[in-house]
């Protein structure tokens, strides 16, 4: 079986082979963020599929960020850049959930805290406990927590 972390550095060998520089750069980037992952801590271990896309996904996340910094900051060229590297970045994650789905979620889990008898400010973190494990890594946080909001909000 291959892992995750085999692939990109497979898709990354064939991505300086075919001089596909921005490919090659943002495996690169990546491929050392789970290196640098694996080696922090106490010993080195070998990072798991989950942790290597958790990894993924916050250099998803730095790239989007970058790129919202940079186009504020009148630099189209390099948060073109940014988004790019994004997009190399999202075939190795999870297919993120559409608003509706996401919706649908939200909504069964705010009846299931409900049932469990959570309302008002602590419905949030009881729903949230309720609704993260089913969206793992297929939305993003403040989008799952925004998501909670409005429908608590709604009643």
């Amino acid at each position: 079986m291959t892992t995750l972390k085999s692939r990109l550095q497979d898709d990354l060998t064939a991505a300086i082979k075919e001089r596909d520089e921005l490919r090659s750069a943002t495996l690169r980037m990546t491929l050392a963020a789970i290196t640098k992952e694996e080696v922090s801590g106490s010993s080195a271990r070998e990072l798991s599929d989950d942790e290597v896309q958790k990894v993924i996904a916050g250099e998803a996340k730095k790239r989007r960020e970058a790129a919202e910094a940079f186009a504020s900051g009148g630099r189209p060229e390099q948060a073109e850049r940014e988004r790019a590297e994004g997009e190399v970045l999202a075939v190795y994650l999870p297919k993120q959930l559409t608003d509706e789905e996401l919706e649908t979620l939200v909504a069964e889990a705010v009846a299931e805290a409900r049932a469990g008898g959570a309302e008002g400010p602590k419905a949030m973190g009881a729903v949230m406990k309720i609704v993260t494990p089913k969206v793992a890594g297929r939305a993003e946080g403040g989008r799952v927590a925004a998501a909670v909001k409005k429908r608590l909000a709604a009643g």
